[in-house]
């Protein structure tokens, strides 16, 4: 099956994948942390084991080259979100390969389970222009507003501070590296790859806080 988005080198992408029929994709904490461990582990050609990584040595593992650069990225119950640059010829494909295989491998043994978790290939849209590649930093660390405020985008925000409170205690995202936080998460990012929209905090606060209240948000079939 030819893809539609055609993954060239050098360009920045909005990569994004569901659950089979929107089925949950992480029903605990450990589901998301194992995840996120991944997401650090696959990026490379080597091949890893993870039962040879004790969890607090993920991030200091020596991975050698890596195959993509992420700049951000967002785990919710029954999708993820990632923005990336394809690094190498293929580099997107193999690593969501990697990534999408280890968890599923992961997810059905642990509960039991056959047959496919994910919904077929994972998606990709091009961020063309810089306008639409900076507005995907909020539309990806935004959605886990809609974990405790679901229908905000229509009527707008219940409760703004009780959301940004939310956000900032979001633990399956990268909105705490971009806000400045020292964890040792940041490592999956690779910031040097994209353009420096974000030289100081305020500049990541500010554009969260102008979509929080903006009604005019991009569809999200859109993205």
């Amino acid at each position: 099956m030819i893809r539609k988005t055609k993954l060239a080198p050098g360009e920045f992408y909005h990569i994004y994948s569901r659950g089979n029929s929107k089925q949950k994709i992480f029903l605990k904490p450990a589901d998301y942390r194992r995840f996120v461990r991944l997401l650090f582990l696959c990026n490379t050609r080597k091949q890893i084991l993870l039962r040879d990584i004790p969890p607090h040595k993920t991030f200091k593992f020596d991975r050698e080259e890596t195959i993509v650069d992420i700049g951000c990225y967002c785990l919710m119950p029954n999708h993820i979100h990632l923005v990336m640059r394809e690094k190498v010829d293929g580099g997107i494909s193999l690593f969501m390969k990697k990534l999408l295989t280890a968890y599923s491998m992961y997810f059905n043994t642990i509960n039991k389970r056959t047959g496919v978790l994910f919904e077929g290939r994972f998606k990709s849209k091009h961020a063309s222009n810089d306008n639409y590649l900076k507005y995907l930093y909020a539309y990806v660390h935004l959605n886990p507003v809609k974990l405790t405020d679901s229908k905000w985008k229509e009527f707008g925000l219940q409760d703004f501070r009780k959301t940004k409170d939310h956000l900032a205690n979001y633990q399956y995202s990268s909105y705490l590296d971009y806000l400045g936080g020292d964890r040792e998460e940041k490592s999956i990012l690779n910031v040097e790859s994209f353009p420096e929209y974000f030289s100081e905090k305020r500049s990541f606060d500010d554009l969260i806080n102008f979509w929080l209240t903006q009604r005019t948000v991009l569809d999200e079939e859109m993205i």
